[in-house]
C-alpha cells in the first residue's frame, strides 16, 4: 500500500516491501514499453507497463519530479495526457509514463 512522503507518494517495493519515492525510468521491454523501478534496498528491478487504455473522466496518479498529483484526465493523446490536478484549479499535460490508473 502506498503512503505520503511530503509531495511524493512512496511506494513498496514487491520483494523487501520497503517502502519508499522510486521516480521510475521509460524503456522497452520485449517490444513494450514499461516503466522500470530499482529498489535501492534490495537490489531488485522490476516494471510496469505504461497505461495503454486511459479515457477522459479516468482517474489517475501522476509521478512528476518534483512532487505526487492526483487528478482527472480531461484529453488523451498518443504520447502524453492532460490531467485536472486533485485541487481543481489547474489543468497540466504529463507523460503518459508517469501516470498511473487509480
Amino acid at each position: 500500500m502506498s503512503r505520503s512522503v511530503g509531495p511524493h507518494t512512496a511506494d513498496p517495493c514487491p520483494r523487501c516491501l520497503v517502502e519508499a519515492v522510486r521516480p521510475g525510468s521509460p524503456m522497452t521491454v520485449e517490444g513494450r514499453d514499461v516503466v522500470g523501478y530499482l529498489c535501492e534496498q534490495c537490489t531488485h528491478v522490476w516494471n510496469r507497463p505504461v497505461e495503454g487504455d486511459l479515457e477522459v473522466h479516468d482517474v489517475v496518479r501522476v509521478d512528476l519530479p518534483g512532487a505526487t498529483l492526483y487528478g482527472t484526465v480531461r484529453q488523451v493523446e498518443e504520447d502524453r495526457v492532460r490531467v485536472r490536478v486533485q485541487d481543481g484549479q489547474r489543468l497540466l499535460w504529463a507523460e503518459r509514463w508517469r501516470l498511473i490508473l487509480h
